[in-house]
């Protein structure tokens, strides 16, 4: 990628990148780069050899995640630009274990064997996100970072465990027993946005999950995020999403 610096893979080694933004892929950067979309068309199964021929192989096991599109921003964010796990770092072996297996059903594929694979690189994902050792890129403020910090980690707690109340940035701080000014900056620099911002993007993540679930009425979802009338959630929520509450629940019943 042209923001990063150059990183060199070797075997073993586990390499995600948040966001599908240009990277290449090369044995030496010298080499012209195939586009790999049209590579990937043109392949007629699973498997996709590129290359000239010759003893050298080198076997990639790729794959994607998929996010749910009304929350893709917020989720994407979870992740920092790049993470890479060296195939020696022994620290880590639960995410070892799952490679491995995930490995071992793509070379002897079997029964239920495309459901075993999306399974294993979901538990490989929560794992990442469980794990606070990551190697990030540059511009690497994002959620799981904040998670990892004492100070925003506190102050994230609280806001995911009680939405309905109505936080202020000066209880934020004293929960986290450090100055407001201090606080507020630590957070930006961490996370990447302003808490009162977040939490407005954590409230309405919980939204559109509540309206596509179709379980609570307007009205309670908007109580239930600390919003005081049904009236003010429809705004926030028809500024933040690009459609009113009732649009976003009918558009996402139909989806389904």
């Amino acid at each position: 990628r042209p923001d990063c610096a150059p990183l060199l893979i070797k075997r073993g080694d586990f390499v995600l990148i948040r966001t599908v933004a240009p990277f290449t892929l090369a044995s030496d950067p010298s080499v012209d780069p195939v586009d790999s979309e049209q590579a990937v068309a043109a392949a007629r199964n699973v498997r996709l050899t590129l290359g000239g021929g010759g003893d050298r192989r080198v076997i990639l096991h790729a794959g994607k995640f998929i996010f749910d599109t009304a929350n893709e921003d917020l989720l994407a964010n979870l992740l920092p630009p790049l993470v890479y796990i060296a195939a020696d770092d022994t620290s880590l072996g639960r995410i070892r274990a799952l490679l491995t297996m995930n490995e071992t059903e793509a070379r002897q594929p079997g029964p239920a064997s495309a459901f075993i694979l999306v399974r294993l690189v979901e538990l490989i994902l929560v794992e990442i996100l469980r794990s606070n050792r990551w190697q990030m890129g540059e511009n690497s403020a994002n959620l799981l970072a904040g998670l990892a910090d004492p100070v925003t980690a506190r102050a994230l707690a609280a806001m995911h465990q009680d939405m309905a109340r109505i936080w202020t940035l000066d209880e934020l701080a004293a929960l986290c027993g450090v100055s407001r000014t201090s606080f507020a900056n630590k957070f930006r620099q961490v996370v990447g946005m302003a808490p009162i911002t977040y939490l407005l993007h954590w409230r309405m993540a919980y939204a559109k999950d509540a309206l596509r679930s179709g379980a609570k009425s307007i009205s309670e979802i908007a109580f239930s995020i600390g919003f005081q009338s049904a009236s003010a959630f429809t705004t926030a929520f028809t500024r933040a999403a690009g459609s009113s509450p009732k649009r976003f629940a009918r558009q996402a019943d139909r989806a389904e």
